[in-house]
């Protein structure tokens, strides 16, 4: 397990079961076009707003000051996911072999979002009925890391009959 997930030699000859594969490709350009809207990069979408409609922050209720270093921090938050959702690209590209790892990577970042909203939730003047469309998101998106990780792991059957038909053979 641990040299699937750190692996010797970086390159392109991934173990794991090809689903993994094509379920880290919309979960990296989910997460890329999160990083991308959420930084500010993106000229058509207000990350402001973003805050406010789908994180639901209730920046209006803040000082100029606090929304300021708020809208600093979302940002600065997109900046790294932008950062990392390249290099899930970049695994995706070139180095398949690092795709378990990509997985765990994207997971810390998720489930530790989680866990830090847990442990210290937003504060807000009224509280909203039912999930918000970013819990529903993020939900969604830590099932699938989730399962893509297990994939990224698990030796597909076709490669374990082939691994044991050659150690008979050998013996």
């Amino acid at each position: 397990m641990f040299s699937r997930l750190f692996p010797r030699q970086v390159d392109n000859a991934y173990q794991g079961y090809a689903l993994a594969i094509w379920l880290l490709v919309p979960l990296v350009l989910v997460k890329l076009l999160m990083g991308f809207n959420v930084s500010g990069f993106n000229p058509w979408v207000d990350n402001r707003h973003i805050a406010q409609s789908v994180d639901g922050i209730p920046l209006d209720t803040y000082g100029v000051e606090t929304a300021s270093i708020v809208m600093f921090l979302f940002a600065a938050w997109g900046v790294a996911l932008l950062t990392l959702s390249l290099l899930g690209v970049v695994v995706l590209i070139r180095y398949r072999a690092m795709i378990p790892l990509m997985y765990l990577l994207l997971s810390i970042e998720q489930f530790g979002r989680k866990a830090i909203a847990t442990i210290s939730p937003i504060v807000r003047p009224e509280q909203a009925d039912g999930l918000s469309a970013a819990a529903l998101i993020n939900w969604t998106l830590m099932a699938a890391l989730v399962v893509g990780f297990m994939l990224s792991l698990a030796e597909p059957a076709r490669r374990m009959r082939e691994s044991t038909a050659g150690a008979d053979h050998a013996a």
